[in-house]
């Protein structure tokens, strides 16, 4: 929290009140944490601010990732110079929808949050296998819960339903690991998970007023048009 007092000061206002009035075409920036993405119309204005940044936070005792800190093209007109970046658990790259063809900006959980999350699985059901039927199962209820609630987005379904695949197996590998003998066919698990009421993948966030109810994966994620970049569970910093 302190963090993100500073960061406030350090980055925020200098971003609103000298930066933005600097330029002649748009810019923005999205921060949580010490995480953040700026986006501008022209390129000379990008490099400026790479250059101006590294003052600014050298004055405050901070510096930039060089590992995380890259420039890139990201508009409705990039067409195939478009890059891609993650920001938050999220890979943002624009792409075609699939019902108009219009340029859209597509978001998928990132690859490396998302093999990280399955071997997370993994070791806890190898560690936890174990205890009762009961207790694991409803500890994999709330694992899947939270994993919906934050990557539960429009488009995303694909990684939702790769995510549960994946940690699936895993559950079924080790329960089966418990004794020598094999304790699960996968039917029977698949009544079980019924049975604790295991959420299936959904996707929580909200198009237009309306719910969006589970729905099997696609060959293509796709999100709706004029989708918000950064999702409704965000919400701009403030100067």
């Amino acid at each position: 929290m302190l963090a993100d007092v500073y960061l406030h000061y350090v980055l925020d206002l200098w971003f609103e009140r000298r930066v933005r009035r600097e330029n002649r075409g748009q810019s923005r920036m999205f921060r949580y944490a010490d995480d953040f993405v700026c986006a501008f119309d022209h390129r000379h204005e990008v490099d400026a601010l790479v250059r101006a940044l590294g003052e600014r936070l050298t004055k405050f005792g901070l510096e930039l990732a060089p590992d995380k800190t890259r420039s890139l093209r990201f508009g409705r007109g990039g067409r195939e110079y478009n890059g891609r970046f993650d920001f938050l658990g999220f890979e943002f790259s624009w792409g075609k929808g699939r019902t108009r063809g219009h340029s859209i900006i597509h978001r998928r959980t990132s690859r490396k949050k998302l093999h990280a999350a399955i071997g997370r699985f993994s070791e806890w059901i190898k560690g936890n296998r174990s205890q009762r039927i009961g207790e694991v199962l409803e500890t994999v209820a709330q694992k899947y819960r939270g994993h919906w609630s934050y990557y539960g987005i429009i488009g995303n379904s694909k990684s939702l339903w790769h995510y549960h695949w994946a940690t699936v197996s895993s559950l079924f590998k080790w329960l089966n690991r418990r004794s020598q003998r094999r304790s699960f066919t996968w039917p029977s698990l698949h009544r079980l998970l019924e049975r604790y009421r295991v959420p299936r993948p959904r996707i929580m966030e909200t198009a237009r007023g309306r719910e969006q109810r589970p729905s099997r994966p696609r060959s293509q994620p796709g999100p709706i048009e004029a989708v918000n970049l950064f999702g409704s569970h965000y919400k701009p910093s403030r100067a």
